[in-house]
């Protein structure tokens, strides 16, 4: 089982949302977690950048699988709208394993 470790921005949204819909997002990312190359349902891998992108309603969450230290690295959460602007390199900072 892969280990979910949010960064400083990912951990302070999810605080921000709803407590049903962080709930979600928490179980759902859980599921990955098991297992995250088994075929999951609304997740897909992004196209210009290393990662995969999860649908949680109208939330987005932005992650990378990190196999070397067994890790679901959460990069970014936010609305579906506003996810993909300010897209920069520095996503990765804020976490350690």
């Amino acid at each position: 089982m892969y280990r979910i470790v949010y960064t400083k921005e990912a951990a302070k949204t999810l605080h921000k949302l709803p407590r049903n819909v962080s709930k979600l997002v928490r179980e759902k990312l859980d599921d990955i977690a098991a297992n995250p190359y088994v075929r999951h349902n609304n997740v897909t891998r992004l196209q210009n950048r290393s990662g995969y992108r999860l649908r949680v309603g109208d939330w987005r969450v932005i992650y990378e699988v990190e196999d070397a230290q067994l890790v679901i690295l959460v990069l970014k959460l936010g609305s579906r709208g506003g996810i993909y602007v300010n897209e920069r390199a520095s996503d990765r900072e804020g976490w350690t394993a």
